[in-house]
């Protein structure tokens, strides 16, 4: 086998950036609550093609929203899920900025999702620097990753990067325009199959259990243990 063959049969390494609460609200809007606890590690290989690809890396920037305590320790439990899966968890914060009501003149402070978009940002790219990946999944419609893409592009020319919309999401045009690995939509088929036990543990990581909000349909069965047809 000559080089030129040899190269043609490497696998190819691909990564996944996830913009966290682009893909929570998109799943939210699906109105299905169990969809919620899936493992991205397992998304991403359901997602890639895998007689020529190779996982090796899943991040996904999130951060904690303030004030609810409920809702930051199904939050907790995700995380400490996900990093069982081996995925890599960046951390942003919220602020609250002020807002008002110029027809009502009514004034208070909102909280505000920092860091995000950045994280996902500086991840794909430093990642790429380093060549830990041939190929990049970036999940997010906001188009405000054009600039990201774009960067990406003019920086490691030998590389590809794929756009992945959120279920139920329209893509980005102008992502979609850039990008040079083709766009993806998930569906709901993915995410059912990405779903995982009611415990999650792994030594020395965590030791989670799913929250009973997103405890799956009485009749609902994973994809797994559904019988062949």
């Amino acid at each position: 086998m000559n080089t030129q063959d040899q190269e043609e049969q490497k696998e190819i390494r691909a990564a996944f950036f996830i913009d966290g609460f682009n893909l929570y609200h998109a799943i939210d809007d699906l109105e299905q609550p169990h969809l919620k606890w899936i493992s991205y590690s397992s998304l991403a290989k359901i997602l890639l093609p895998k007689r020529t690809q190779v996982l090796v890396g899943v991040t996904w920037c999130t951060a904690y929203y303030p004030g609810d305590s409920k809702k930051k320790w199904r939050h907790v439990q995700l995380v400490g899920a996900q990093k069982c899966h081996g995925v890599d968890v960046v951390e942003g914060h919220f602020v609250h900025e002020d807002r008002e009501c110029r027809a009502c003149d009514s004034e208070w402070r909102q909280p505000t999702e920092k860091q995000g978009d950045i994280n996902v940002a500086l991840r794909l790219i430093r990642d790429a620097y380093h060549d830990t990946y041939d190929h990049a999944y970036l999940i997010s419609a906001d188009s405000d990753q054009v600039a990201t893409v774009r960067m990406f592009k003019d920086l490691f020319p030998e590389k590809k990067i794929t756009a992945v919309v959120p279920p139920g999401r329209k893509r980005s045009e102008h992502i979609s325009k850039l990008v040079n690995g083709g766009t993806i939509q998930i569906n709901t088929n993915h995410l059912e199959k990405a779903v995982m036990p009611a415990i999650v543990f792994e030594p020395k990581v965590a030791n989670t259990r799913r929250p009973e909000e997103y405890k799956p349909p009485q009749d609902w069965v994973h994809p797994d243990q559904r019988p062949l047809k």
